[in-house]
């Protein structure tokens, strides 16, 4: 991390890797040792083991999109409220996130999302209405 970088740039440029599938800067924003942690589901351990799952999921008609409504940080601790949405090629799936992130050394050594089971579950219904009849699509305005 140089000087002007913060712990805050470094999370959003790292969720808008995830968006744009830059798959090196993705590899190269998580340490080596990195704990990942979708809570309820295991934890994942390191940087290059997280990065090659990112690649998997996000190949060809997948994709991953980000409004981040906000962002606090307290030293190289980032916390994010946001709106996340999965795209599995028509299935569109939007579900609100809380994020916390650690930064160190310019790199994220823990990534821990919250999230609401019941709200994956409508933003699942809503995507399969979504591919029916594409008004009711989730996106960003």
């Amino acid at each position: 991390m140089n000087s002007t970088t913060t712990p805050e740039q470094i999370v959003t440029d790292f969720l808008h890797a995830l968006e744009a599938k830059d798959h090196d800067k993705i590899a190269t924003l998580l340490a080596p040792d990195l704990q990942y942690t979708n809570v309820s589901l295991p934890t994942m351990i390191g940087g290059q083991r997280v990065a090659n799952l990112f690649e998997l999921l996000l190949r060809k008609g997948t994709g991953f999109s980000v409004k981040i409504h906000g962002l606090a940080a307290n030293g190289d601790t980032v916390m994010t409220e946001r709106t996340d949405i999965i795209r599995v090629g028509t299935l569109h799936v939007a579900f609100w996130v809380c994020g916390t992130f650690q930064v160190r050394n310019g790199q994220i050594i823990l990534w821990r999302d919250y999230f609401d089971w019941l709200d994956i579950s409508r933003g699942t219904v809503r995507g399969i209405i979504g591919i029916v009849l594409p008004k009711f699509r989730a996106g960003f305005f």
